[in-house]
């Protein structure tokens, strides 16, 4: 016996949701376990370079299966043609036409759910439910726009532009954040609690905003952060009024690429470590600015 595990994610025009995934992954252990040699077909656009269903030779398997998601469309229909001598099985999927094409070419489906009328048993937990996924730091992203004041020394769009393209082939969950308040947008806080509130159950915080940096240390959360304005701005110095060694400045003069990803890597690897950790813990600087203010108010 020799499987091809496939799903929504194995089409060129599918989708691959975390859901999916863990299924074709849940199915390909599963066979694994007991001892059923088998592959996994992917999308080349979700990832490149794996077995797609046009290098899987149908001549190769003996059974083909196909994991999670709804049966209905061309897409499956194509499947049962190109695999025609192989036994199909679907498995934890919804039927809910019982008579569409796409269902009755499996010489057997066993379904999540399907409907009353097809004689279906009652629903069944998900496959997704199965594999045991490891945990992968949390980071919040919290990037600045444009900040026109501050001229031709702007270098925010390449700045992010780098930066992104490195934190995208990092191994973590990224989580973009917004410092802007709007009470009518759901999509954004409405009050400087909620924003903390996140913040707090973050392992990290990677950021071009000044208040992305102090909010982070405030909740005890270690920062990496880039300030994104040639020489130097309000990042680098408040970095420094919190003696918070983890922030990148671009040089005013910088020419090709701006940041440099060993930097980028030392100070992810710190800032994630006990070490960095616990100095994000330590006690914010003392509140000078409003002593100041008070002492000028004449009001101490």
């Amino acid at each position: 016996m020799r499987v091809l595990v496939t799903g929504w994610p194995s089409f060129l025009h599918g989708e691959a949701t975390a859901g999916d995934v863990l299924a074709m992954e849940a199915v390909r252990s599963g066979l694994a376990g007991a001892g059923v040699e088998c592959e996994q077909a992917w999308s080349p656009v979700f990832r490149p370079g794996g077995l797609t269903l046009d290098r899987a030779d149908p001549g190769d398997y003996t059974h083909l299966v196909f994991a999670c998601g709804p049966l209905r469309g061309w897409q499956i229909e194509e499947l049962h043609r190109r695999y025609a001598r192989c036994v199909r099985v679907a498995v934890g999927v919804s039927v809910i036409d019982p008579d569409d094409p796409a269902v009755t070419g499996f010489d057997a489906v066993l379904p999540r759910d399907a409907p009353a009328t097809a004689g279906a048993r009652a629903p069944r937990p998900d496959l997704a439910a199965l594999p045991v996924t490891p945990s992968v730091p949390v980071v919040g992203v919290v990037l600045a726009p444009g900040q026109d004041e501050y001229g031709a020394r702007r270098r925010h769009g390449p700045v992010e532009r780098e930066l992104t393209e490195w934190l995208a082939a990092r191994e973590c969950a990224r989580l973009p954040l917004d410092t802007r308040l709007d009470p009518r947008d759901w999509r954004l806080f409405g009050t400087p609690a909620e924003l903390e509130s996140v913040l707090r159950r973050l392992d990290l915080v990677v950021t071009t905003r000044l208040h992305g940096l102090v909010l982070a240390l405030k909740n005890g959360v270690p920062a990496l952060a880039v300030d994104p304005v040639g020489g130097g701005a309000k990042v680098t110095a408040q970095a420094r009024a919190w003696s918070w060694p983890a922030v990148l400045t671009v040089p005013e003069d910088a020419t090709g690429r701006l940041l440099d990803p060993r930097a980028l890597d030392r100070w992810w690897d710190w800032a994630l470590s006990a070490r960095g950790a616990g100095s994000a813990s330590s006690s914010p600087p003392s509140d000078t600015l409003l002593g100041e203010l008070l002492d000028v108010l004449g009001a101490r």
